[in-house]
């Protein structure tokens, strides 16, 4: 197992090698001067050439490419993500503040995604073609179908407006986490469901299930080897939605007006505040390769067929 998860590892380090150098010329392709932006957004009225050179000298922008693309690298290492170009402070006191409550706001609509997915899945497998399961794919289609921001715009609109039971905006309390954790998880939640009932219903047609049967093992048995079996699948699905959360919170972060990392980048992007999209950038690089290195690990504790790759 030690190897397996050696071998994982030492396969991440070049692809975030290589994720991080794609990042970084992706965000300093732009065709617009960074000089200018952060001279302007600084309110001066005149804007000289002299000016300009002095702002990309401080900034480090009059460097090679490679030069900066290197000095970046090295920082990132050491959680030093440079200063902000707009706020004039470290990167690191805007965005992991930023990040913290973003981690919260995923790591909820995860535990309500398995948790509702995994009952709902295992129920409709067992009452497979009933009444209830007919229904709840049912209703699963038509959520899944649904925009998020279109959702959350009409849960603001009648349960925080109309009725005034939950705050519409900010991070106030748990009550702040209701909406826009029922609005992140829907789209994702309907999805597993559909998953596990689908492995758990593959895996209920093997031979092991009627050998099983045959030999007199009890149904909650053979549910838990045949959930065991189906987990497989879903483990890497589940663990590969926490970076998707991440990225996919930028919609509902601006609609709840949540301080998350989502909504810093987005501001970050209007006033080309470089430094602050190249560290969101790397760490949901991070949190990608990082998290499917932990269902590969999950999966091979459930699968010992799998360390052998």
């Amino acid at each position: 197992m030690w190897v397996y998860v050696l071998k994982r590892i030492i396969i991440a380090i070049p692809l975030l090698a290589l994720i991080s150098f794609i990042s970084f010329t992706l965000v300093n392709s732009s065709s617009k001067d960074v000089a200018v932006s952060i001279t302007l957004a600084s309110g001066i009225p005149e804007i000289t050439e002299q000016l300009l050179e002095k702002t990309r000298l401080e900034l480090g922008l009059d460097k090679p490419f490679l030069v900066r693309y290197w000095r970046w690298l090295r920082s990132c290492a050491s959680l030093d993500f440079g200063i902000s170009y707009v706020y004039k402070k470290p990167v690191s006191a805007i965005i992991i503040p930023s990040f913290i409550n973003t981690l919260q706001l995923a790591f909820a609509a995860i535990c309500v995604i398995i948790t509702l997915s995994l009952a709902l899945g295992i129920l409709c497998a067992k009452f497979e073609g009933d009444l209830f399961d007919r229904i709840t794919r049912a209703v699963m289609f038509l959520l899944n179908a649904m925009p998020a921001y279109w959702i959350g715009t009409i849960l603001m609109w009648g349960i925080a407006v109309k009725l005034n039971l939950l705050p519409t905006s900010g991070k106030e309390g748990p009550v702040s986490f209701v909406l826009p954790v029922f609005v992140l998880s829907l789209n994702y939640f309907s999805y597993y469901l559909r998953l596990i009932r689908g492995e758990m219903i593959r895996n209920s047609h093997e031979n092991y299930v009627s050998y099983g049967r045959s030999c007199g093992l009890k149904e909650w048995i053979l549910t838990k080897h045949i959930l065991r079996n189906s987990l497989e699948t879903a483990v890497a699905a589940f663990f590969l939605a926490i970076p998707g959360l991440l990225a996919g919170t930028v919609v509902v972060e601006n609609l709840f007006a949540w301080p998350g990392i989502g909504r810093t980048c987005v501001l970050a992007i209007f006033s080309q505040d470089i430094p602050i999209i190249q560290a969101y950038m790397v760490i949901l690089a991070v949190s990608f390769v990082g998290f499917n290195l932990i269902a590969d690990i999950v999966n091979a504790a459930i699968n010992p067929r799998l360390r052998e790759q």
